[in-house]
């Protein structure tokens, strides 16, 4: 575990070595600020005053935090395959993969390490965005629970979207290429959702096998074991699949 964690924090200070990793969240943190004030002020300028007096309406938890949570889920859909790119394709296209796997450390280390990292600057992303609908308790009422839930499933979506990135950057000596095979990728489980969705062919399976079905359930405060489950299955099924792809390449030189 040591090793795994030396790993993961020297990834993690590398990519803050570039200006690609500030600017990545200074973009995102801006662009989801603007979400953010847009959604608020039109809360409080229209959708509250129509609300007024009746029962059960919708929040601010409901209507700002929640859609706030989602801009980030799409936004980090096209982002992500830019911070997973370099994980192990880079090092390829470098030529220092080989001194990497051959090190006295095994293949596992080496897959959880950079994972690890990337988790890492996940985690700082998401602690940024939250204090955005934090801050609302200063004068509101807030739902702290799906607010919990709306990070919690945030953090398990782009943990996801790391995992399947990793493995395809695994794949391949080209960092664009990696990029564009992850974006694919996650693109076609949204349009699986979507598909899922559509009028008269519509697909429960397709919802489920989509992150967006499982991600929704969390933006409406709902904890279901099968959406955790889900994420878990799907984060080990990338990580094994990296570790093997690896290891293959190790055994045959």
């Amino acid at each position: 575990m040591k090793m795994i964690w030396t790993i993961a924090t020297t990834e993690f200070r590398r990519m803050f070595n570039s200006p690609l990793a500030w600017s990545i969240l200074a973009v995102v943190q801006f662009i989801l600020a603007w979400v953010f004030l847009l959604g608020l002020n039109e809360y409080v300028t229209q959708i509250q005053p129509a609300m007024a007096g009746r029962e059960n309406a919708p929040g601010l938890s409901d209507l700002v935090v929640s859609a706030l949570y989602l801009w980030a889920g799409v936004i980090m859909l096209a982002v992500m395959p830019i911070l997973t790119m370099r994980l192990f394709a880079e090092e390829r296209m470098n030529q220092t993969l080989p001194l990497l796997t051959t090190a006295p450390i095994s293949i596992s280390q080496i897959v959880l390490g950079k994972y690890l990292g990337l988790l890492l600057l996940i985690i700082t992303m998401i602690a940024m965005l939250s204090l955005m609908p934090a801050s609302l308790s200063l004068g509101t009422d807030l739902d702290w629970g799906k607010l919990a839930a709306a990070i919690l499933g945030l953090f398990l979506l782009l943990a996801s979207f790391a995992a399947a990135g990793l493995f395809l950057s695994a794949l391949t000596r080209q960092p664009i290429i990696a990029a564009v095979s992850t974006f694919g990728l996650l693109l076609f489980l949204m349009v699986l959702y979507i598909s899922g969705n559509s009028q008269g062919s519509g697909s429960q399976l397709f919802i489920y096998l989509s992150h967006f079905g499982h991600f929704l359930s969390f933006l409406e405060g709902l904890f279901d074991s099968s959406d955790l489950v889900y994420y878990l299955l799907f984060i080990a099924s990338f990580l094994l699949l990296t570790i093997r792809k690896l290891d293959n390449e190790r055994l045959q030189r």
